[in-house]
């Protein structure tokens, strides 16, 4: 049988896993901008420690030899084929949409192994650091740069009015406690101007001055998907920019389309361990097609009851397994020991 042509647009986790899985079953062709692969909930460490930049970023022919990469971004969608900003016209048999939140990440590794030791040069030469963003990127951040440089005057401001606001409030409550016990100052109900009202002073939404050497904007990024209007996928995007997809990962009304990760409806949180969960399905599903070409046994996806796991430093944590909360030690050692790197990198068939 003649092997089927699969176009994934997006290489973050679940595209990347998504086209390791297929390799072998499919001609795949990944569409990215960049050439490696990063490992996403590993880059706030990796602003404070040079090695783990170099264990999350990955080249994409380190594990995946027999994929045709394009390093571009993809800019529409007909019915039968892709078309990328490079110009290049990618024929589809099925296709799969991963492009996930933006990011402005360099092209290349060589260029993101450089951002994040300019990251850590700032860290490691200001004294005062303001955090905007009290999500877990803004709590996790806080947490980093306190484990590696315990003496830096840190203050965080959140508009919210409560931390880590995609999880319950024993969970914000414990993250805050941790944090003020280790000095950050944490401004809740505020914004910041990222304006300087002079040198180094920034004023918040209640009048109050900031004056710091460095700051850190933490606040959220949209979905990778406004390219999509002008496609053929433009009437499947919900109000907040996702794809409309059904209990199979299908775009609504485009059989051979189908769409994983963050960039989905899916009602649940979104993380990376469930995006390649939607990669472990959408792999099994479409080889069965390639088999057989029988939808009714299309495996469904169910989406996962909320588990949360944010880290405060190296050694402690923050969990919500459904309704219990977790602090301490205990997720500490589950997640912010090695941020699940080396089991990631595993999973891509990598040494840890």
């Amino acid at each position: 049988m003649e092997k089927k042509n699969v176009v994934i647009i997006g290489g973050g986790v679940a595209g990347a896993l998504l086209a390791k899985h297929l390799q072998d079953a499919a001609h795949v062709t990944l569409i990215d901008p960049k050439d490696y692969l990063e490992i996403t909930w590993a880059n706030l460490r990796s602003m404070v420690d040079q090695s783990f930049a170099e264990r999350s970023m990955i080249y994409y022919s380190d594990f995946l030899p027999q994929v045709k990469l394009i390093t571009s971004a993809a800019n529409n969608i007909t019915q039968t084929e892709v078309l990328t900003a490079h110009g290049d016209r990618i024929p589809y048999d099925y296709l799969v949409i991963a492009t996930g939140h933006l990011h402005s990440d360099p092209l290349t590794r060589t260029d993101s192994l450089l951002k994040y030791h300019t990251s850590y040069d700032k860290i490691s030469s200001s004294n005062t650091i303001l955090i905007i963003g009290g999500g877990p990127t803004g709590v996790e951040l806080a947490g980093e740069i306190i484990s590696e440089f315990p003496d830096k005057k840190i203050t965080l401001v959140n508009r919210g009015s409560r931390l880590l606001q995609f999880i319950g409030p024993k969970a914000s409550q414990k993250a805050l406690d941790w944090l003020i016990s280790r000095n950050v100052d944490v401004l809740l109900n505020e914004s910041v101007s990222l304006k300087p009202s002079s040198e180094s002073v920034y004023e918040t939404s209640g009048g109050e001055t900031i004056v710091t050497d460095a700051y850190f904007n933490c606040t959220g990024k949209p979905l990778g998907s406004s390219w999509l209007k002008h496609t053929i996928l433009k009437d499947n995007l919900d109000s907040k920019g996702a794809l409309e997809v059904d209990k199979y990962l299908r775009v609504i009304g485009h059989k051979n389309v189908f769409a994983i990760g963050d960039i989905t409806n899916v009602p649940e949180l979104k993380q990376g361990f469930l995006a390649m969960k939607h990669a472990d399905l959408t792999a099994k599903n479409l080889k069965l097609l390639f088999r057989e070409g029988n939808e009714e046994k299309l495996d469904a996806y169910k989406p996962s009851q909320p588990l949360a796991f944010v880290s405060l430093g190296k050694k402690e944590g923050v969990a919500q397994v459904n309704k219990f909360t977790i602090g301490g030690c205990l997720p500490g050692f589950i997640k912010s020991k090695d941020l699940f790197v080396g089991k990631t990198r595993k999973t891509f068939g990598l040494n840890a």
